[in-house]
């Protein structure tokens, strides 16, 4: 048995019952079909056609939704309600993807076109703040009061958690890429100097092609050649690691988190990329409260879980405590 978020109204778990859970990302999808503890039944990873325009990636979301539900049937399991959460601004309120500088749309009513086309009953968000949800829920920030998560990969966002309460502003809240730090280079926002241009996943392995002249699958690639001495590659991760501290000083300062949860594709490479961020942070701040800063413990998880817990919320179940990180009922 499970508790009504907002009317603690005890719901029944059918049983077989499960929700679709997707996180869209600027290069891939990451779907599962999750049981009601969380568990997933069925995984789905599929590459995000944004090269072919916002309509290709609507087509591929319905698709990548129908092919869940298709495996959950299979299975006999009842789809109680779909998770999807996006990157970009999302208003969560109306349901509305309001603008995505990787992606290309602007004021689409996602939400709503993603229920006519699957028939599914469709919860949109935003995909960090999911992230962060998941990792106050299930992961690093259990039972942090105030706490930022910060993922790093195709674009840099931010999940703020301030006092307990998760921070939003109409879906404007948390844009960490598009702060302005030294060494920035113009964006897809339109603005110049954005952290993105620096320290995002792309960026670094774009920054560190154009410097060598030899290209690389990724930034994991530069990762690796930063380990064995690369000059080139170690260049190019300073100048992202010292903007990435820049950027969290100025979170540091204006919202006091006693902890900084670092996820996404960059978050991978771990102590080479915690330890210079950490050693910039703290060389910045003078009377601020310093933050314990970590690796996420849900890795690439966060967004798809993040969605899986919206969704169940959704279907009127609740999901565990921001603060408390009990277990999924």
């Amino acid at each position: 048995m499970v508790i009504n978020s907002t009317s603690d109204t005890a719901v029944e778990t059918a049983p077989g019952s499960c929700v679709v859970a997707l996180d869209v990302g600027g290069t891939g999808m990451k779907g599962a079909v999750l049981d009601h503890s969380m568990q997933p039944v069925v995984a789905l990873h599929r590459p995000t056609p944004r090269a072919d325009g916002p309509e290709a990636v609507v087509d591929a979301i319905t698709d990548a939704l129908l092919c869940l539900a298709r495996r959950a049937a299979e299975r006999e399991l009842s789809v109680r309600h779909a998770g999807v959460v996006v990157p970009g601004i999302v208003d969560e309120e109306l349901q509305r993807a309001v603008w995505s500088a990787n992606l290309g749309w602007r004021d689409l009513m996602l939400g709503a076109v993603l229920e006519a086309r699957t028939g599914l009953p469709v919860t949109l968000g935003h995909d960090v703040r999911a992230g962060g949800a998941a990792e106050c829920a299930l992961g690093a920030a259990r039972a942090a009061r105030n706490a930022v998560f910060v993922a790093v990969g195709t674009g840099i966002a931010a999940a703020i958690v301030c006092d307990g309460k998760p921070l939003s502003c109409d879906g404007f809240a948390g844009e960490l890429g598009h702060v302005r730090v030294p060494g920035g280079t113009p964006c897809a926002c339109g603005g110049t100097g954005c952290l993105e241009t620096i320290a995002s996943a792309s960026a670094v392995a774009d920054a560190y092609t154009t410097r060598s002249g030899r290209p690389v699958a990724g930034a994991a690639d530069v990762a690796a050649l930063v380990e064995r001495g690369d000059p080139v590659a170690r260049a190019v991760w300073e100048r992202a690691t010292e903007g990435l501290a820049e950027a969290l000083t100025a979170v540091t300062t204006l919202f006091a988190p006693e902890l900084i949860v670092l996820g996404g594709g960059l978050a991978e490479a771990d102590r080479l990329l915690l330890d210079p961020v950490r050693d910039g942070l703290a060389a910045r701040l003078t009377f601020q409260r310093t933050p314990v800063l970590v690796r996420a413990a849900l890795g690439d998880r966060a967004g798809c879980l993040g969605a899986g817990l919206a969704a169940w919320q959704a279907a009127g179940h609740r999901i565990p405590s921001l603060l408390t990180g009990a277990s999924a009922q």
